[in-house]
Parts: structure tokens; C-alpha cells; sequence
């Protein structure tokens, strides 16, 4: 009798040792960056498919945008588009906080600047919301967490004066 009044004595203080350190004296494990919270390259990858699939389907800035630039571009150019989407997939990964880095094709002011690669493309604020609400959608499609969701929105969205730059200066 003892020895198991021990063993049980012996495993309430474990179980409220255990309970009480729980919260207090243990570090809490880091929180995942967005990148990882978003499943990685592989899940980064397919919603870019998706989205930029999308994009040249939809009727304000795809191929029958009322844009000539973006019109062109998803008529005329669109042999480029798995270059683009490879470009896109690490932009997102490097903006996530993934381990990949991100190269412009056509630098701009900062390191994941986008002023130059759309300038000559004058997309309008209106068309930046359309293509915002068209990754939005896609990220729905991918069934990606509000929380996440809302997080790459506005890092996109951080970027909307760089894109609209060659619209504003037109």
C-alpha cells in the first residue's frame, strides 16, 4: 500500500507540476510565419495558379479588359505566363516570410518593388481592387484560414501605389 500510495502521490505532483508550468515558467514555441501558416511553396504555388489562371479570365483586367496594356498583355503575352507565375510564387514566399528570395526582372525602389514591372501596363486603382478581389477569391478557392487570408491581402495591397505608379503618371 505504500508503495502505490506513492507512485500515486508521485503522479498528482507530476500531473500539477505539469499544469501549473504549463503556463508560466515554459517558452512558448514561436508562432509560424505567414509563409509556413500558409502551407509553404506548394500551397504558395497552386494559389498563384489559380490567381493568375483568373486574372486573364476576368473581365476588368484580363483579355477583355477595357485596359489596352492589360488586354494585350493577357492576349498577346501569354507564353510568359509560367514565367510569371513562378515570379509570382516567390514574391509571395519571399513577402510570407519564406526562405526563397525574390529577383525583379525590373528592379524597383525597394526590394520586392513593383513600380517598374507594371508600369507600362497604367493599371488603375479600380483594376489593383479587381485583380486584390480576384486573389481574394482565389485564396477562398484554396480554402486559406480568414486570419492568413487577410494577411497576404494586405500585404498585397501594400503594394498597390507601386502598381498604379504608371497610371498615376500618365
Amino acid at each position: 500500500m505504500k508503495t502505490a500510495s506513492r507512485i500515486g502521490f508521485v503522479t498528482a505532483a507530476v500531473t500539477l507540476a505539469a499544469l501549473l508550468g504549463a503556463g508560466t515558467s515554459q517558452a512558448a514555441e514561436p508562432e509560424k510565419s505567414l509563409y509556413e501558416r500558409l502551407g509553404g511553396v506548394f500551397a504558395v504555388a497552386a494559389v498563384v495558379d489559380h490567381f493568375s489562371d483568373a486574372v486573364v479570365e476576368n473581365p476588368v483586367v484580363g483579355k477583355n479588359s477595357k485596359n489596352p496594356a492589360l488586354r494585350k498583355w493577357h492576349t498577346q503575352n501569354l507564353d510568359r505566363l509560367p514565367g510569371l507565375k513562378f515570379m509570382r510564387t516567390l514574391w509571395v514566399c519571399a513577402a510570407a516570410g519564406g526562405p526563397f528570395q525574390y529577383t525583379p526582372v525590373r528592379p524597383g525602389k525597394t526590394l520586392l518593388g513593383l513600380e517598374n514591372a507594371h508600369r507600362d501596363l497604367h493599371i488603375s486603382p479600380a483594376e489593383f481592387d479587381e485583380v486584390a478581389a480576384e486573389l481574394g477569391r482565389s485564396l477562398d478557392f484554396a480554402k486559406v484560414p480568414a486570419r492568413e487570408k487577410g494577411e497576404v491581402l494586405a500585404a498585397f495591397a501594400a503594394h498597390k501605389g507601386e502598381v498604379t505608379a504608371g497610371y498615376v503618371a500618365r
